[in-house]
């Protein structure tokens, strides 16, 4: 008889710029923690690009010690500067090598979505619509 399939175990990776000040990681923090009260079962980790930890290798280290399967890289920049068009790709390429087990996707960045757009539009003209 064949083995009972393995149930895939998802995680999320929000992926910052980074910064120095720890104040600057609540927001992320903050999304973060709102998809796990959404989702309990999805692993969620941020990471970050510079200046703070733990950068993306070390996300995707944890979570595949975790038991993570499929892991979802977003991307939550607004801009698609260099560090979005060609070092975060060539990022998440190393790491699909390094953990061949690992299916990794990069969402395309936040700011590129339209409901983004959409939100930041209402939330910069909602003190002048009142």
């Amino acid at each position: 008889p064949l083995p009972p399939m393995q149930q895939s175990q998802l995680a999320i990776i929000l992926l910052a710029h980074g910064s120095r000040d720890p104040l600057w990681r609540r927001p992320i923090e903050a999304v973060a923690a709102r998809i796990q009260t959404d989702q309990p079962r999805l692993l969620v980790r941020c990471a970050y690009l510079e200046l703070c930890a733990p950068d993306l290798a070390g996300a995707v280290a944890e979570l595949a010690t975790l038991g993570a399967t499929q892991i979802t890289i977003a991307s939550l920049f607004l801009g698609a500067g260099r560090h979005v068009r060609e070092d975060l790709p060539r990022m998440v390429q190393d790491l699909a090598h390094n953990f061949g087990h690992l299916q990794l996707r990069l969402q395309p960045p936040i700011g590129e979505d339209a409901r983004m757009t959409a939100l930041m539009a209402d939330i910069a003209s909602q003190s002048i619509a009142s």
